[in-house]
């Protein structure tokens, strides 16, 4: 028998599951399981892709200069203390690989992102759950929680699967209140869809216990390249940098990414866009029995009832070609996450839960 083994808690890890693609025999898929932009990415990324796609040759520049920089404009950012990678991610892996190991805790919401319970696991550090108050984070849950060996504590600011979103003065109380030496983690993946919000830059700027990470792949619609980015403290990103491989974007990431982060009038029709519709689905839904908290990202989390409800809704939303996310993996049985959509998306998705029919 073999004496391999790996690291103690990596068995531990359930394999993530993404948003499904596909639907056996249909072929026009609507896809509003995985949160993408449904305009896809800006026309000047798809253009600098291009542009740049003969140059495949040649490796990409290590240090994302570029890159960095052009998103210290568009953010107002110190671009040396923003670090890129294969999208966010990426960030949470290299903050766990780097600030936590065997006896230490990774703190992290009932209904977070999955990959805070798998990198802490990766890392061999232990993942603490603290629970949410009516799917919102709750500062004082996460504050009680605090042990002696907290390395790490994440939040998503609007969060996923539930859209629900805390203020500025409570992500404040939450970095006021942990110990000097937890840092703490502001999930951005969805704050461009919140207007005039800075996703925590000036709480990382205000202290140096904060990092905020960020992605391309929601508004900018550049999932497939896998593009995301973190700033905090230099100390810290220097850190994170000793980690990172060399290479870990393309060419062809860093092209599209730099041209995307620059075209701020797209991401300004896409917010608009998503908050108009955005409302709409989730008006219908509750008007069907389907109500919703109110969502600051690009997509809602109906709550069902319960869960045969839940997946008899997903089953005949795929039979009319629609696909979202059942989401009981993240503690939610009960509840489907649908992506908004263009207008036409919306549309075809309440005409189908009308033929369901409305809650009992």
């Amino acid at each position: 028998m073999t004496q391999i083994r790996p690291q103690p808690g990596i068995m531990d890890i359930a394999l993530y599951q993404g948003g499904g693609a596909a639907i056996a025999g249909q072929d026009k898929v609507l896809k509003l399981s995985s949160n993408e932009n449904p305009f896809g990415p800006s026309p000047a990324a798809v253009a600098a892709v291009q542009a740049v796609a003969a140059e495949m040759h040649l490796y990409p520049p290590t240090d994302h200069g570029g890159l960095r920089r052009a998103i210290g404009a568009a953010h107002g950012l110190d671009p040396e203390r923003v670090i890129c990678g294969v999208g966010s991610d990426e960030i949470i892996t290299f903050l766990c690989q780097a600030y936590a190991g065997p006896g230490d805790e990774v703190l992290h919401t009932e209904h977070g992102f999955l990959m805070y319970r798998i990198s802490a696991l990766a890392a061999g550090a232990t993942p603490v759950v603290a629970p949410e108050a009516g799917r919102r984070v709750d500062v004082d849950a996460i504050l009680s929680r605090v042990t002696a060996r907290t390395r790490l504590v994440f939040i998503a600011n609007p969060n996923n699967p539930t859209g629900t979103m805390i203020d500025t003065a409570e992500v404040t109380r939450l970095a006021d209140g942990l110990p000097g030496d937890s840092l703490l983690v502001l999930d951005g993946a969805y704050a461009e869809y919140v207007e005039g919000y800075d996703g925590g830059a000036a709480l990382v700027d205000a202290r140096d216990n904060v990092v905020m990470t960020r992605t391309f792949s929601k508004i900018y619609g550049l999932g497939g390249l896998r593009v995301g980015w973190g700033y905090g403290p230099r100390a810290i990103i220097d850190v994170l940098n000793r980690v990172r491989g060399p290479f870990n974007l393309s060419t062809l990431a860093l092209a599209g990414a730099e041209a995307a982060v620059r075209d701020t009038g797209y991401v300004d029709h896409c917010r608009a866009v998503n908050a108009t519709e955005r409302a709409r689905l989730a008006a219908g839904m509750a008007s069907l029995g389907y109500p919703s908290d109110p969502s600051e990202g690009n997509f809602i989390l109906c709550r069902m009832g319960d869960a045969a409800t839940a997946k008899a809704a997903d089953a005949h939303l795929k039979s009319k070609g629609i696909i979202v996310r059942l989401v009981a993996g993240y503690g939610l049985p009960g509840c489907l996450r649908i992506t908004v959509g263009s207008e036409a998306d919306v549309t075809r998705v309440l005409a189908a839960m009308q033929d369901f029919g409305g809650a009992a």
